[in-house]
């Protein structure tokens, strides 16, 4: 008997595809379509209903919505509100793959007696044969490669998921959808966070939260008084745009003092450190680290990773120290470790 999987399909070309090559591996398959956000979303709208629920009727395939708004209000978005709230930068699709996708649909996946959750991320899993672990390891398309943002998943859920395009090009992947004339084969991915689809997110926090954020000083590197912020909500560490100061030289948001209410600007060589810290660590190599280890780093999603020591200094966190110092490392952020290809684990940065 074939074993059942449930498809994660947010109505773009990516996970149309994993559907597909699911069905030609014999695996019995049924889409489902998250319903995420109350308001206007970039995700999990009609047309991505629509254009989810075209592609499975197209494979002869179930296809499900499922309302899980209230969850992702709770988990995600709020979560984004208090972050910035506390002078830190959030990554939004981490909490999402940490508490929806891959928690709460692999939790009514297996009441539904599934077997598997199979989504369109690009990135690979395999067992190690010494270990019995299993691992994450980056896609063959390091382009598109989102094993950056996966570093949350568990033993538990690498058992139960599967990534069909980790060993596929974009461009592979595209040709796929055309050759089946999905109506979704060109259709383009959304670049910012899917519930601030106009990327204004001081606004889209006051809306939320229905409250109005102290206003304050801006300061140099000395601590003079240079100019005024409208909220610290509106500021992320190596931000460059709309600071509304005038000086001779290119100026960035070095720090920010929640407790002063002030943003501390100063030109790029200020942005730059050796060292970081990590709580809420998540190891998949490995259960631990039992010695400081030689590893490259990534602080953001789109960064090069970068030589670096990790010693883990207690249960939950790690402590970084880089070859060469690091531009802009955000509190809030994820630091993600590898070796080679193969994701060890990171955690947030404080």
């Amino acid at each position: 008997m074939s074993e059942k999987a449930i498809i994660a399909m947010s109505g773009g070309v990516d996970s149309s595809v994993a559907a597909a090559l699911c069905l030609e591996n014999g695996l019995h398959c049924a889409g489902v379509t998250f319903k995420l956000f109350k308001g206007e979303s970039s995700c999990g709208s009609l047309t991505d209903v629509n254009d989810a629920g075209n592609v499975a009727s197209s494979l002869g395939m179930d296809h499900h919505v499922l309302d899980f708004s209230s969850e992702f209000d709770a988990y995600v978005v709020r979560h984004f509100v208090e972050t910035y709230e506390n002078g830190a930068t959030p990554n939004p699709c981490i909490e999402c793959n940490r508490n929806i996708k891959f928690n709460l649909l692999l939790l009514r996946a297996h009441q539904l007696k599934f077997d598997l959750l199979v989504t369109g991320h690009y990135a690979r899993i395999l067992q190690d044969t010494a270990s019995g672990r299993f691992l994450l390891q980056k896609a063959v398309d390091e382009k598109k490669d989102q094993s950056y943002v996966l570093y949350c998943l568990n033993q538990e859920q690498l058992a139960k998921i599967r990534f069909p395009l980790g060993g596929l090009t974009k461009e592979e992947v595209r040709k796929i959808a055309e050759e089946r004339k999905f109506v979704n084969a060109s259709k383009g991915e959304s670049q910012d966070i899917c519930f601030v689809p106009d990327g204004d997110y001081g606004s889209f926090i006051e809306n939320y939260t229905g409250k109005t954020y102290p206003h304050g000083d801006i300061l140099d590197l000395e601590g003079k008084v240079i100019g005024r912020h409208k909220a610290l909500i509106r500021y992320t560490i190596g931000q460059r745009r709309g600071l509304g100061v005038a000086a001779n030289i290119p100026v960035y948001v070095a720090a920010k003092s929640i407790q002063d209410n002030t943003v501390t600007l100063g030109p790029d060589e200020s942005l730059f450190r050796k060292s970081l810290t990590a709580k809420d660590i998540n190891l998949i190599a490995c259960t631990d680290l039992k010695k400081p280890m030689r590893v490259m780093v990534k602080t953001r999603y789109l960064q090069q990773e970068q030589p670096a020591i990790a010693e883990q200094i207690s249960e939950n966190s790690l402590n970084i120290e880089f070859e060469n110092p690091q531009r802009a490392i955000s509190p809030g952020q994820a630091a993600v470790m590898y070796d080679g290809d193969i994701v060890i684990g990171g955690g947030t940065i404080v």
